[in-house]
């Protein structure tokens, strides 16, 4: 190939320094090879002519054939507009222009057949199209234009500086011409042959100047196709290197502590789920390859057991272990969770978060090194350069989505060797995305809540049954239950939103007078230790409402709780409902959460609010969420750009991404290296990625 796509985008003819650093700036292109990653957003058809009498009243972009037969100014409030009547066959419709009519009366012809191209629109029972794009028919069957125009992506400064879609569509025939349209072939014979896909210079050719809807469809789908195998070949590259190259420690046995937790200890039978992650783990722990895993589990399905039990051994075989957790709230939990289970098997285990006192920090750092500690929970406390291990076997990171990158491997160097790593989320992530963001990590799923549990009853209320809602709070107050009404806290600063909080809690308190009830408030511009107290006080019972905004979201366990009611529901995302509903239905009782809005809701609130009524699946939720918010949100800030994909869409593309990481693992499995002769595109294609890593930049 003549051309090197690595080429800086000023070299181009028709750039230029100035629009060269517009380009930069606005598009994020730098090289050929960005211009012709940047696919059209959508197409023009110009491959049909309509007859007027076909036009549908939307105001869809149409191209017709016929003549001008004549012009009339039509007064208007400010100046005239200019009206053609054009006719064909069929019917006839208006051309209007607000502007240029000098011109256009001077330049078009009567009577003569023209192609029109444009917008409709619908008025007084007749079609118009303004500012129709107009080609005489003879000149129009003259050109060689792509049948289906593309429409870029763009940015208001761009149309500004005068880069217009025309002007891209002309930089893009340019590069067409400067590489002959010649490019690299990136996927293999076989893969070709057995997808039956296009080549990559025709694929590109095609969509970006596509000569007509099959071949669109075909260029489409050989790019999708080619972005998430590779994506998916990175991720299970990595996990097969890691595999290999990366030694864990082989915990060999299973010990005293475990079999002593599992015959006196066991609070309950453990679900057919929990014994399955159990054995996925151990098999892991066994092998002599370093544990990297991920546990998904609704809220409530038991992963803390499955956590600690995996913890024991560790302890059997003579490690340590570490549990690290996103708040303060959350590792205070688990450390009161795993106490008294600890003391019955005579295990050391302590607390440290960004509030342990210096003493206790000085005693924790020795006993850690010197052996004597054996389990460490914390908070990102866990990460300073003083924390070190004596043996650090198993590391657990609690909700990961709100740990970066850096801080995961951060724990890996607390040892000569890297440590386990068993990684929880109770956001269930779905299938899709977990193996696009989470491919290079193993999955285990509890898809099962523990016996004795109910389904939690979800209901949707508008603010107008407020009466009625109470009633029924008072109701199951004095059946001895208590009860939990939400605030939306979107942002600690906004006013508005402390204001609804303490204006809710003083007509709540007018409602529940003291001292037959008790009301607990939490927010976020509390002192910590206001805050736990509140908590703690509602925790014992001496409290039957909790007040709060979504500090609550993770944290407390009350399962003596059985109502949640959550305010302005129409303001949270679907996770976050969904947590909070998770909030009760951990004791034997029936549980609700009730879910009040306004009548003015958007279509998305009315799709959320359903959803939760309907099911209490977090997979289910997690789907459609995907689906409202696309997947840079659920992942968080630091893994959007995890799937900065081109072409691709995980949503609507979900079924190629299965075909791709199939083939990703059929091409992995016969040649692991990537040696074979028949690879040696897809080998050169990785190593090139590897090297600029501007085409696809993806972590884990």
């Amino acid at each position: 190939m003549s051309t090197n796509l690595q080429t800086p985008i000023d070299y181009l003819k028709g750039v230029g320094p100035n629009r060269a650093e517009l380009l930069r700036k606005e598009l994020g292109i730098h090289t050929y090879q960005d211009l012709i990653n940047l696919f059209p957003n959508r197409y023009l058809d110009r491959t049909r002519y309509y007859k007027i009498n076909e036009l549908q009243r939307n105001s869809a972009d149409v191209q017709i054939i016929g003549q001008i037969i004549k012009f009339e100014e039509v007064a208007q409030k400010h100046g005239k507009r200019l009206v053609a009547t054009f006719q064909d066959n069929t019917s006839t419709m208006e051309l209007v222009w607000f502007r240029g009519h000098k011109w256009i009366r001077e330049n078009l012809k009567l009577k003569t057949d023209y192609v029109i191209f444009g917008k409709t629109n619908w008025f007084n029972g007749k079609f118009s199209m303004p500012h129709p794009d107009m080609e005489l028919l003879k000149d129009h069957e003259k050109n060689i234009q792509s049948a289906m125009q593309p429409i870029y992506p763009s940015t208001e400064k761009l149309t500004n500086k005068g880069v217009s879609n025309r002007v891209i569509i002309k930089i893009m025939q340019q590069l067409f011409t400067e590489t002959k349209g010649r490019f690299v072939e990136t996927l293999s014979p076989e893969l070709l042959n057995n997808q039956k896909l296009i080549s990559k210079s025709q694929a590109l050719f095609n969509v970006h100047f596509p000569q007509n809807q099959e071949l669109l469809a075909r260029a489409q789908y050989r790019l999708k196709f080619e972005e998430l195998f590779y994506i998916q070949l990175q991720l299970i590259l990595k996990n097969l290197i890691h595999k290999s190259k990366i030694k864990g420690f082989p915990f060999e046995q299973v010990g005293d502590y475990f079999n002593a937790f599992f015959k006196d200890h066991l609070p309950f039978e453990l679900t057919n789920a929990q014994k399955r992650v159990l054995k996925e783990i151990r098999a892991d722990l066994g092998s002599n390859a370093q544990m990297n895993r991920l546990l998904q589990g609704d809220v409530g399905s038991g992963k803390t057991i499955v956590a600690f039990m995996s913890i024991l051994m560790a302890l059997d075989n003579g490690f340590q272990a570490c549990l690290m957790a996103p708040t303060e709230i959350l590792s205070v939990q688990h450390y009161n969770g795993l106490f008294e289970w600890c003391k019955k098997l005579n295990i050391s285990i302590k607390l440290l978060t960004g509030s342990s006192n210096t003493l206790n920090r000085k005693n924790i750092h020795e006993n850690l090194e010197n052996g004597d500690l054996q389990i460490l929970i914390g908070t990102h406390a866990l990460l300073e350069d003083k924390v070190k291990f004596k043996n650090l076997g198993l590391a657990i990171i609690d909700e990961q989505h709100r740990f970066g990158v850096a801080q995961r491997s951060k724990l890996w160097h607390k040892n000569t060797s890297p440590p386990h790593i068993l990684v929880m989320t109770a956001t269930p992530i779905p299938r899709t995305l977990a193996m696009s963001v989470y491919g290079d990590l193993d999955i285990s799923i509890i898809d099962e809540l523990p016996p004795g549990r109910q389904a939690i009853k979800t209901v949707h209320r508008y603010d107008n049954n407020r009466l009625k809602v109470f009633r029924f709070i008072r109701d199951e107050i004095a059946k001895g239950r208590q009860v939990y009404i939400v605030y939306p806290l979107i942002q600690e600063s906004e006013k508005m939103d402390y204001k609804d909080l303490m204006d809710g809690y003083a007509s709540i308190e007018r409602d529940f007078p003291k001292p037959e009830y008790q009301i607990s408030i939490v927010h976020g511009k509390m002192k910590a230790t206001d805050k736990d107290y509140e908590m703690q006080r509602f925790a014992k019972g001496e409290t039957q409402i909790m007040v709060a905004t979504t500090v609550i979201e993770v944290g407390v366990n009350v399962p003596n709780a059985s109502v949640m009611v959550i305010e302005s529901a129409e303001r949270f995302g679907l996770s976050q409902l969904h947590q909070l509903r998770g909030r009760v239905g951990r004791g034997a009782e029936q549980s609700y959460c009730i879910l009040m809005t306004s009548h003015k809701l958007s279509n998305d609130s009315k799709v959320r609010l359903d959803t939760m009524v309907r099911t209490n699946d977090g997979f289910e939720i997690a789907e459609v969420d995907l689906k409202l918010r696309g997947p840079g949100d659920i992942m968080g800030t630091q893994q959007s750009g995890v799937l900065n994909l081109k072409i691709a869409d995980l949503i609507k593309d979900n079924d190629i991404l299965k075909t791709a990481r199939y083939w990703a693992k059929q091409v992995l499995n016969n040649d692991p290296s990537l040696t074979s002769p028949n690879n040696a595109a897809i080998l050169n294609t990785y190593k090139q990625m590897s090297k600029y890593r501007n085409i696809w930049n993806y972590i884990s």
